[in-house]
């Protein structure tokens, strides 16, 4: 029996609550930990949110094992929602899902688990990981079930974190085993529908989200096309990404997409859908998982959002914080403040945040 000790991130969800189950089967001594992240009295979230301690206090109860509470709404609204404020201030698409996962689960929840002696934290993600003795490094590889891979949100992970995780669901089938493997042990979340959405902005628009906390309306400004010509007024740059078509409230003669949004100018660049298509990335704030650096050019397959389909591309790493990567076809809406991430076959390379 392997009695190491692992920290079991529980959001109260049916893939947290498994992973406890799995980790528990295979002999660890197993302690439940939810991450309290949101202001309920604001109605911030619904990320840990009352309902969801319940439900895996309960979990962690049923299947005996001890259960905490970490108060992190502090960190997460100054790390995750205050850069998710910033970058769209800024003229960017962030993707907040990677900077929680980077600070809050990989981050202040690693801290949580040293606290109470354990050597691994396991969490919900369906991925897997792999020691390469050749490379004398660790390795971060698709899920089994590619519906359910979060390969993508994970790419910042460092080695000494990948050295300390286990991702238990990263072998499973498909979603539906899990939740079977949930509904067998009478689990109270078996059946619990999952969040799509940032898990913080709940029943209204990103821009008023943003407006709420800052307590802010932004100026509204010149929508333009790329030779500068004013098409009309927008009513604030957080209120528009690259690639968007819809809600512009403009009357044009064919239709027109957002391809840049200058703040400096406080203008919002119109652009046809050809004008959406471009070649190069460049990526800053970058992570290396199956190598220390990229010599030369490589040859990768690369995701520029959640649920594009990876490309092929070349990469050369241009200094220690800078990743060129030029895509063999032209890629529609790269977008400021996403996540370009690189492949080889199912083994994550790395990536950066698209600049």
């Amino acid at each position: 029996m392997n009695k190491e000790k692992v920290l079991i991130a529980m959001s109260g969800g049916v893939d947290s609550s498994v992973t406890a189950l799995l980790m528990q089967e295979k002999g660890y001594e197993c302690v439940g930990c939810t991450m309290k992240l949101a202001d309920h009295k604001n109605k911030d979230a619904k990320c840990g949110s009352e309902q969801d301690l319940k439900d895996a206090e309960a979990v962690a109860a049923r299947i005996g094992i001890p259960f905490y509470v970490a108060d992190y709404r502090k960190e997460f609204s100054q790390i995750v929602i205050g850069r998710f404020i910033q970058d769209y201030k800024e003229g960017r698409t962030p993707n907040p899902c990677i900077i929680c996962n980077r600070y809050m689960k990989f981050g202040y929840l690693f801290q949580k688990a040293k606290e109470l002696g354990c050597k691994y934290v396991a969490t919900g993600h369906y991925v897997r990981i792999k020691y390469d003795e050749t490379k004398g490094r660790y390795l971060l590889l698709k899920a089994e079930d590619p519906k359910k891979d979060q390969s993508y949100v994970l790419y910042c992970l460092t080695q000494e974190q990948l050295a300390h995780a286990k991702f238990p669901l990263g072998d499973e089938p498909n979603k539906e085993h899990v939740r079977e493997l949930a509904e067998s042990q009478g689990f109270v979340n078996a059946n619990k529908s999952e969040s799509q959405d940032i898990c913080f902005v709940k029943g209204e628009s990103y821009s008023e989200f943003i407006e709420k906390r800052t307590q802010k309306k932004f100026a509204p400004g010149n929508f333009v096309d790329e030779a500068g010509n004013v098409l009309g007024k927008h009513k604030g740059i957080i209120h528009y990404t690259v690639g968007q078509r819809k809600g512009l409230g403009l009357a044009l003669p064919a239709p027109m997409y957002v391809k840049e949004i200058n703040v400096a100018k406080n203008e919002v660049v119109l652009t046809d859908n050809a004008g959406l298509f471009t070649t190069k990335v460049i990526a800053k704030d970058i992570n290396l998982i199956d190598c220390e650096r990229i010599v030369g050019v490589r040859r990768v397959k690369a995701r520029i959002r959640y649920h594009h389909v990876e490309q092929l591309a070349s990469v050369r790493q241009l200094d220690d914080d800078t990743l060129e990567i030029i895509f063999d076809e032209p890629q529609r809406a790269i977008t400021k403040g996403q996540s370009v991430v690189m492949y080889e076959e199912d083994v994550v390379v790395g990536g950066g945040i698209i600049m």
